[in-house]
């Protein structure tokens, strides 16, 4: 049997900080509707952690029983080095999902309560949603990250849902100026699934897994990065002028200056596998510009 450090290796607890920063963003942006329940975002939280496990899993599982890992660069994957087997990554898939599914019950039953039935089918449709996204991106004969719809679901399910939903589960409303952080979170969250995929670009390729980088090629991802973090800069930006009540507010985008220098670090960049640190780079300061956004918004 695998140990506990394989299952943490499979976790990939490093994605963990970007999942969760659509949750940070829109549960912050309800809190001045004086709706704050501590329970409502550590249950959304906690969701959003499972979805992330989850869809971690399935990744590992995907790509390995299709061979895609196995010459890939960046981290280990487990089933392709052999020591979770695809039936033990099966069993946990289905726990992992069993237990997330729980909390979202009890998170929607908190936030709705027993009487709102529509809003609580809606969201238990959105968790059963977010579970079919989670596995069908590598699993699969139509698996969608191997068609280049990685992206697009990316930014639907890290950026839209994440900080609209959030929002939603306390206010049960949604302001149009929301869309602008929604819009930044899902960007930055397609930028480090950009930087995955122009890593591992020639090893994707080889194994027919046609990612929006395998479409484009590495010249155009670069400019499609570009543009990816660029908007995401001035989405906040506007936003931050929209809102504006103390220029303590303008600290959230020192988030962007590891972000810029990564734009650099991408230009530069002539061998695929030592973007990999970029990744990193990305995901924290996206992390970063929740925590900020907490504090000064």
């Amino acid at each position: 049997m695998p140990n506990i450090k394989a299952w943490v290796s499979a976790a990939r607890l490093r994605t963990l900080p970007l999942s969760v920063s659509g949750i940070i963003v829109g549960s912050s942006l309800a809190s001045e509707y004086n709706v704050w329940q501590s329970p409502i975002f550590w249950l959304a939280i906690l969701t959003t952690i499972g979805f992330q496990v989850l869809s971690n899993f399935a990744n590992d599982y995907g790509d390995g029983v299709k061979g895609t890992d196995d010459d890939r660069e960046g981290e280990q994957r487990l089933i392709a080095s052999g020591i979770i087997s695809p039936k033990q990554m099966k069993s946990a898939m289905v726990i992992t999902a069993l237990i997330t599914l729980v909390i979202a019950v009890f998170l929607i039953y908190l936030s709705f309560g027993k009487d709102d039935f529509l809003h609580s089918l809606l969201f238990f449709g959105l968790g059963i949603a977010s579970i079919i996204a989670a596995l069908k991106y590598t699993i699969g004969n139509n698996a969608y990250g191997y068609s280049g719809f990685g992206d697009l679901f990316v930014f639907l399910f890290f950026g839209l849902l994440s900080v609209l939903g959030s929002y939603y589960l306390f206010v049960h409303q949604l302001e149009l100026d929301l869309l602008l952080p929604a819009t930044t979170i899902g960007l930055l969250s397609m930028a480090v699934l950009n930087l995955n995929n122009m890593r591992d670009i020639e090893n994707d390729a080889k194994n027919n897994k046609i990612t929006l980088v395998v479409k484009m090629g590495s010249e155009k991802a670069k400019y499609y990065h570009y543009s990816l973090i660029l908007l995401s800069i001035l989405l906040s930006t506007v936003y931050v002028f929209l809102h504006f009540e103390s220029t303590k507010q303008f600290l959230i985008l020192i988030a962007f200056i590891p972000i810029i220098i990564n734009l650099i670090v991408v230009y530069k960049n002539k061998e695929p596998k030592l973007l990999d640190s970029e990744l990193k780079k990305v995901a924290l300061s996206t992390f970063l510009f929740s925590i900020l956004l907490m504090l000064f918004f």
